[in-house]
């Protein structure tokens, strides 16, 4: 039998091999899903607990610290239920703890679904079919998509893929490497309390503000471990690495986050367009510095190759991943 970190290498292999074949399939309870109902469900508890209003300053210290106890509530109940139901089925029967935690961990990889959904948008705009393009768009990115024209949703699409490589791969690699189930669960969780609550509007902008920080001090390292493994993937994969590190190190930081511009830089610069810039959220619109050079306008097929360049990058954090582990074992 495997011990130790050889096993978690083993697991994390046949995560990821699951996560590519078969993706997130609509029919099967993704956990995900469950943590947004508990997240939900706890603020709601909440808001009604510490009475908490739409006002702002007069309910600062209050949202505040009912949201750090949200974070605290959801990551404790996501990280613990899990490992739970691991241990006790491995006492029950090894090989079917083994498959749970590899299903458990294929479903926290998002690069299948990452790839279908962004490709939803690629085939509606190759067919003409903008209404179903936008349709597909809103469905990955947060921003209003009504005013989108075609290099809009284009722009959105492959900023989507280039964060979300980061978020939805390399990062929960990371974490399970590191820290096994609790540590890609805890990640998980974390990740969608930021997309949750992590606004700046009026319920959120203190509620949400301590999910809104961890979020970005779990992604600090691995987003700009992505980055740079993407300026790599992106010569892997055909495209110019040269000027895809080169935008990397140049635009890293133009953006509002600490972490979403350094993958999208590299995307950029591989694919030799502009993304980032103005974009409108609920009704608002949000100055944003762009990223990469606007030498050509964005085209659909760039969605594709964008894809090509996140499961090369993919591809290649898996394999760090694995050596990782098993370079620890043989220390």
């Amino acid at each position: 039998m495997f011990a130790g970190v050889r096993l978690r290498a083993f697991i994390l292999s046949a995560a990821f091999i699951l996560d590519l074949i078969i993706g997130d399939p609509g029919w099967w309870p993704h956990p995900v899903v469950y943590i947004g109902k508990l997240i939900k469900a706890v603020e709601d508890g909440l808001f009604h607990m510490f009475s908490l209003g739409g006002g702002q300053e007069e309910d600062k210290g209050r949202k505040l610290f009912a949201g750090a106890l949200l974070w605290l509530f959801t990551a404790a109940v996501s990280t613990a239920i899990p490992w739970l139901a691991v241990f006790i089925l491995r006492r029950l029967n090894k090989w079917a703890g083994l498959a749970l935690e590899i299903l458990l961990c294929s479903q926290l990889l998002a690069a299948r679904s990452l790839f279908a959904e962004s490709m939803k948008v690629y085939r509606a705009l190759k067919s003409g079919d903008r209404e179903a393009a936008r349709l597909a768009v809103s469905m990955i990115v947060g921003r209003d998509t009504d005013r989108l024209d075609e290099e809009g949703m284009i722009r959105a699409t492959v900023e989507t893929v280039a964060e979300n490589t980061s978020d939805g791969v390399t990062a929960p690699i990371f974490w399970y490497v590191l820290f096994g189930l609790p540590g890609i669960f805890l990640y998980k969780a974390a990740n969608t309390l930021d997309s949750m609550v992590g606004y700046r509007n009026e319920r959120y902008l203190y509620f949400g503000r301590v999910s809104a920080r961890i979020d970005d001090l779990l992604n600090f390292i691995p987003a700009r471990i992505t980055g740079f493994l993407m300026g790599f993937a992106a010569g892997a994969a055909g495209f110019d690495m040269r000027k895809s590190l080169r935008i990397f190190i140049r635009d890293r930081k133009n953006h509002a986050s600490p972490n979403s511009a350094h993958t999208e830089a590299a995307m950029a610069g591989a694919l030799g367009i502009r993304l980032g810039g103005d974009a409108w959220y609920f009704g608002r619109l949000y100055k944003k510095p762009v990223i990469g050079d606007d030498l050509r306008p964005p085209v659909a097929e760039d969605i594709r190759n964008a894809n090509k360049i996140m499961l090369t990058t993919a591809v290649i954090s898996w394999l760090i991943g694995v050596l990782a582990l098993l370079m620890a074992f043989y220390v």
